[in-house]
């Protein structure tokens, strides 16, 4: 049975004015698409939408009040909350996005990586592997010249799956020390990783600071665009349908604003399934409005590469790749406990968990943060009112984990349940009682 507007609109919100932030990224678009298509009005809301100069001011600013919520780093609620650098208890009950990023190299370095890299028919053989860019490291290092690297944040996804990547063709990344008050994560590091806000990465390639850089789009496609650098591989062939941003908000707001909550994510699911919509009909208009200087302001054909199926790696080489941007489908909005728990993994490995830890401490810091029963109430008024079905949530009886994941670069399978076990597979990083 339909239900009417009048019925529909039970939530008694606390709060209608909000204000949101984001950075300039493609994966924005769930807030973009949420306020142009007046998802948020549907809900009794209004919104503000404002760009943020980085992911520190725009944490900081949600933790103040400032802004009501934000586009986050997935690992961001998680880092706040375990207290790595702020300390502050930030939830989210709403995964922005699978996949969306990428690893782009100087053209010198490309140059160089190439002669490594096998080639059918005139072109790079995908995935390309770190294993190609090692012999350049190993250079850099013989002659005493330290090989930079940006990612976009210490907690960021760009941080982990570029250490991913590199520490699966056997070039150290680095370790963090926050008990010795070293958090540059750059201990015993083959490759040096530093901190570019992503709208930055492009010019500070091309000023030869950095030689390679993690990202979102559209800063690999402008590279391409600019003639300045390659991009080597997406996060979609290092993880694939890796979960990307999140959507979060204080502890203290969703305690105090428990409707406005669930009516913000019932508009960003909305928003998120018209992105997917229909085999992705309505991308080339998501594109239009994020090109807009108020959203992303990139030129369209920029944002367009990747974000309407496919993916352009050296130039001309552009390949087919209609998952690299997902926002809706295989439950891309729910906030799974063992997407959570995959970012801590990567948090202890790489010493910003600087103790071994209980699988059981795992799971009850994902519980603190990740919050699919807010996302299920949400859903559960969205299919009452008839604008959504069952079909398209995760059964009922979801436990909040995926089942085990096998396709990463390096082959190793990744089950939430077991973290420990999870992380003493790898050769290079923390495990068990190590200690930096």
């Amino acid at each position: 049975m339909m239900v009417t507007p009048a019925q529909a609109e039970e939530l008694e919100l606390e709060k209608e004015d909000l204000k949101f932030g984001f950075i300039k990224l493609t994966d924005m678009a769930p807030l973009a698409i949420a306020y142009e298509k007046r998802f948020f009005e549907d809900e009794g809301l209004f919104v503000t939408l404002e760009a943020q100069a980085n992911w520190k001011i725009l944490l900081d600013r949600v933790i103040t009040g400032e802004l009501d919520g934000a586009h986050m780093l997935a690992g961001q609620p998680l880092g706040a909350t375990i207290g790595f650098g702020t300390q502050a208890h930030i939830i989210t009950a709403f995964s922005m996005d699978l996949n969306g990023n990428g690893i782009t190299v100087s053209n010198a370095v490309w140059e160089e990586m190439k002669k490594n890299i096998p080639h059918e028919n005139g072109k790079p053989v995908h995935p390309i592997k770190a294993d190609y860019l090692k012999p350049v490291v190993d250079k850099y290092k013989a002659d005493g010249k330290p090989f930079n690297m940006g990612m976009v944040f210490p907690v960021s996804t760009h941080n982990y799956e570029l250490r991913y990547w590199l520490a699966a063709g056997g070039i150290h990344p680095g370790f963090y020390a926050p008990h010795k008050g070293d958090i540059s994560g750059q201990l015993q590091a083959d490759a040096l990783l530093s901190v570019t806000p992503p709208p930055q990465m492009p010019a500070t390639l091309e000023a030869g600071t950095i030689y390679g850089y993690c990202v979102g789009e559209p800063w690999n496609q402008q590279a391409v665009f600019k003639g300045i650098g390659v991009p080597v591989i997406t996060d979609y062939e290092i993880w694939k349908d890796n979960p990307e941003k999140v959507f979060g908000v204080s502890k203290k707001w969703a305690d105090e604003n428990p409707n406005t909550h669930l009516a913000v994510v019932k508009a960003m699911i909305r928003a998120a399934k018209w992105l997917d919509e229909d085999n992705n009909k309505n991308r080339k208009e998501a594109v239009k409005i994020l090109s807009q200087s108020n959203y992303v302001g990139a030129d369209y054909d920029v944002i367009a590469n990747s974000m309407t199926g496919t993916f352009e790696y050296e130039k001309g080489d552009k390949r087919s790749l209609p998952d690299f941007n997902v926002f809706f489908r295989y439950n891309a909005t729910y906030p799974y406990y063992s997407d959570a728990i995959w970012y801590l993994t990567q948090m202890r490995r790489w010493g910003q968990i600087a103790d071994h830890k209980p699988d059981s401490w795992y799971m009850e810091t994902a519980k603190k943060v990740y919050r699919p029963d807010i996302y299920m109430k949400a859903a559960n008024l969205l299919i009452a009112e008839g604008k959504m079905s069952a079909a398209d949530f995760p059964a009922a009886d979801e436990d909040g984990f995926r089942p085990p994941q096998k396709e990463f670069i390096d082959g190793v399978t990744y089950d939430g349940t077991k973290p420990n076990e999870y992380i003493s597979k790898f050769k290079i990083g923390l495990k068990e009682a190590d200690k930096i």
